[in-house]
């Protein structure tokens, strides 16, 4: 019935749009808005970052370098230990956060599961917390002194930990946080690419006699593959363009252990003020979010290049 109603106001609309006394240019005018908004607030600052990225920019006068900002960028030791900041979290804490979200996405589809809308709310919920708020909840939990993480750790008689101080203690509490926040986003995501795996593959694979575990390696998780890598190319996306979570809780320390691309461009462009140089790293960003979607997408489909 709803699809019926939807049919008829799109022949309407036609129609009206095809009658003889109907300017041509009335379709342009209702698309007009969208593309003037998308140029005011998407198409110029994207320009206007490139153009800036050649450019040896100052609050006075700005003077032309040509790609000397991309290679002083590239040439940074400091951007390439923040790139392999974000490939430690990329290698190891993604995965795991995935094969969680998958094992929560798995139980929520179970069909003896009771109150499955609270418990969906109840994961997805980190999701809907602002950033910086649950940053610095996690800030006063991982404090060294009087956090609730050091606590937990002296009633089972472990000693107290510097979770700032420390670098492998400060990428861990990073990795606990962003496993947080995103873990039931991708489980949300994934429980829908498993409500759309037809009844009847499992119903066959009953009758061909597969337990729980063949079942889920054989059967769903080929067929989840698509779904799987859309998360994994969101969390690599997000993972390159993490910022408020090292930003509030380690500030990039010790040293540089958890600094992040986002967050060297941060220190360059708003505490060094060098936008130009800023500018040239979020191009060379982009390009290496680009490639390993690209690679990714290639990966997923068997090594099949011809596409």
């Amino acid at each position: 019935m709803i699809g019926e109603r939807e049919n008829r106001s799109i022949r309407r609309r036609a129609r009206f749009l095809h009658q003889p006394g109907v300017p041509f240019w009335i379709p342009y005018v209702f698309i007009t808005p969208f593309f003037v908004i998308f140029a005011l607030f998407m198409l110029y600052p994207i320009v206007d970052t490139l153009v800036l990225s050649f450019e040896n920019w100052s609050t006075v006068h700005s003077t032309w370098v040509g790609i000397e900002n991309y290679r002083l960028v590239i040439t940074d030791p400091a951007f390439w230990t923040s790139l392999l900041n974000d490939a430690f979290i990329l290698l190891i804490q993604v995965p795991v956060m995935l094969f969680i979200a998958t094992l929560l996405a798995v139980a929520l589809n179970a069909r003896f599961l009771r109150l499955k809308w609270l418990f969906r709310l109840l994961i997805f919920f980190p999701v809907l917390v602002d950033a910086v708020t649950y940053t610095i909840a996690f800030q006063l939990i991982f404090n060294p002194s009087f956090g609730m993480m050091n606590y937990l750790l002296h009633l089972v008689g472990i000693t107290s930990i510097n979770w700032i101080g420390n670098l492998w203690a400060a990428r861990l509490a990073i990795f606990l946080v962003v496993t947080w926040r995103w873990t039931g986003y991708n489980a949300i995501i994934i429980l829908s690419g498993l409500q759309n795996v037809p009844e009847e593959v499992y119903e066959s694979a009953v009758v061909d006699g597969a337990g729980r575990v063949r079942t889920f390696f054989q059967i769903t998780l080929p067929l989840l593959r698509p779904v799987i890598l859309f998360c994994t190319i969101l969390s690599t996306v997000g993972t390159l363009q993490l910022f408020t979570e090292p930003y509030i809780l380690t500030g990039g320390g010790p040293g540089d252990a958890t600094e992040t691309p986002m967050l060297y461009l941060y220190n360059i462009g708003f505490q060094n003020y060098n936008f130009g140089l800023a500018s040239a790293g979020t191009y060379i960003l982009t390009t290496i979010i680009a490639i390993l979607s690209y690679f990714q997408i290639r990966v997923s489909r068997g090594g099949d290049y011809s596409a």
